[in-house]
């Protein structure tokens, strides 16, 4: 049974906060100030597809394993069926293939490293900053 729960979560682990201090990434205009503040700390982007189980289970693994501060790194979150466009200029202004879900580092206005589905890893973030 804990198997089955570890893999598609109840929904008493969906209703707790993250501990995560996610910045919704709503406006084009955020992916200037992203870029710009990525020269003096990292800009993280996880891009989600609300309607996905796929994108459910790895945005919560996600969650349960980071152990990142504010001060180590800043971490937008995009609903990218709400925010396509943004998600479309994301992949040209950062030159990354559109994936769904989608995690993307960003330090001195370039990308450094880009997960995605399974591949998206907190301890790898952690050890690419």
């Amino acid at each position: 049974m804990s198997i089955l729960k570890n893999f598609f979560g109840n929904s008493s682990e969906e209703n707790q906060p993250s501990k995560i201090n996610w910045i919704p990434l709503t406006d084009l205009d955020q992916l200037n100030e992203i870029s710009v503040a990525s020269n003096e700390k990292p800009m993280v982007i996880f891009k989600h597809s609300t309607r996905c189980s796929i994108s459910r289970m790895a945005l919560k693994q996600f969650e349960n394993e980071y152990a990142l501060t504010d001060d180590e790194v800043t971490i937008y979150f995009l609903d990218l069926l709400s925010f396509r466009d943004i998600s479309n200029a994301i992949a040209t202004r950062f030159q990354v293939e559109h994936q769904s879900p989608q995690l993307i580092l960003i330090k001195e206005e370039k990308v450094i490293y880009n997960a995605s589905h399974s591949d998206i890893d907190a301890e790898t973030l952690k050890n690419k900053l």
